[in-house]
C-alpha cells in the first residue's frame, strides 16, 4: 500500500475581496489609512469633503421643524373644528415628506464617511488626497486573507474518483505547494465543486479553504496543489531498473531457472524515481 500527491496548479483567492468605490461626488479630503494597512470592521478610511451635504441635512433639519410647527398649528385648529381633517391630514403629509427628505440627507452624509465592511489588508491607493471623485469612482481594495479559497481544476475522470471517495469518506484534506516550493504549514479542506464542467478542456473546478492565521498568503498568489491518492497492493519499481526500447518500458526479471528476461511493463502512476 501506498500514497501518492496528485498536482493541480491553483489559484489562491481571498475569502472576502472588495472594490470600494465613492457612493457621491466630492472632492477627498482625508485619507485615514496607508497601503498595505490591516485595518479592523468600522475603521475609518476616507472622508469626501461633506460641506454641501452637511448643508443639506441642516436645511432638511429646519424644513422639519417648520413643517413641525405647521402641523401642531393645523391640528389644534382641527380639534376645535375651525379647519378639516383634509387639512390636517395634508399637513402631516408635509411633516412626514420633511422627515424623509431629512433622513436621505442624513443617508448622503454618511456616505461621505467610508469606513471599513470587514477587517482585511489595504491595497493600493486609486485616487489621493484632493482628488475630485466622481460617484462610483474606484479608491482601492480591500482583502480578508484570515482565509482563501484555492481554486484547481481536475479532469472528468479524477472527478468521478474523488466524488466517489467524498461521499464515502466526508472532506478529503489537501497540502499547498507554494511558489517557493515550500509545504503551506496549513492544511487545507477539500470543500466544494463547481455545477458545471468547461467543454472546451473538459475539467471542472474544485474549491479547497485554507486558514492564515499568520497572513503569509494573499489573494491572487499562485502554487499548486497537492491532493493525496492512496493506492493499495501497488507493485513499485525504481525508475532506474527501467529501460526503454521505442515508446515501451521494460525491466530485467529474473524467472526460477536464474535466468534474465527483459519483460514490458505499463506505468499506472509515475512517482518521483518509482513506477507503479
Amino acid at each position: 500500500d501506498t500514497s501518492i500527491n496528485k498536482e493541480y496548479v491553483c489559484q489562491i483567492r481571498a475569502i472576502n475581496h472588495i472594490e470600494l468605490r465613492s457612493l457621491e461626488r466630492g472632492y477627498l479630503q482625508k485619507i485615514f489609512v496607508d497601503e498595505g494597512q490591516h485595518v479592523k470592521q468600522g475603521q475609518p478610511m476616507f472622508q469626501i469633503m461633506p460641506l454641501v451635504y452637511q448643508a443639506e441635512m441642516e436645511k432638511s433639519k429646519a424644513d422639519v421643524e417648520y413643517a413641525e410647527i405647521e402641523y401642531q398649528n393645523t391640528k389644534t385648529l382641527s380639534d376645535k373644528n375651525i379647519v378639516s381633517q383634509q387639512e390636517l391630514a395634508l399637513s402631516k403629509a408635509k411633516l412626514d415628506r420633511e422627515i424623509a427628505d431629512l433622513k436621505l440627507s442624513q443617508t448622503r452624509l454618511g456616505l461621505t464617511s467610508i469606513k471599513a465592511p470587514f477587517s482585511g489588508i489595504m491595497d493600493k491607493f486609486q485616487a489621493r488626497l484632493g482628488s475630485l471623485l466622481e460617484e462610483g469612482e474606484l479608491l482601492t481594495t480591500l482583502s480578508d486573507n484570515s482565509k482563501l479559497w484555492v481554486y484547481f481544476n481536475v479532469p472528468e475522470a479524477e472527478y468521478l474518483d474523488y466524488a466517489a471517495r467524498i461521499k464515502k469518506e466526508g472532506p478529503q484534506k489537501v497540502k499547498l505547494l507554494m511558489a517557493n516550493n515550500e509545504i503551506f504549514n496549513h492544511d487545507g479542506v477539500f470543500e466544494t465543486i463547481e455545477a458545471d464542467f468547461n467543454n472546451e478542456t473538459g475539467n471542472i473546478a474544485f474549491r479547497a479553504t485554507f486558514p492564515n492565521p499568520e497572513g503569509i498568503l494573499r489573494h491572487g498568489e499562485t502554487g499548486t496543489i497537492l491532493l493525496p491518492s492512496h493506492i493499495k497492493n501497488a507493485l513499485l519499481i525504481p525508475q532506474e531498473a527501467t529501460f526503454d526500447i521505442l515508446d515501451k518500458k521494460f525491466v530485467f526479471v529474473v524467472d526460477e531457472k536464474g535466468v534474465i528476461h527483459a519483460n514490458q511493463i505499463t506505468v499506472g502512476l509515475e512517482m518521483p524515481h518509482i513506477y507503479t
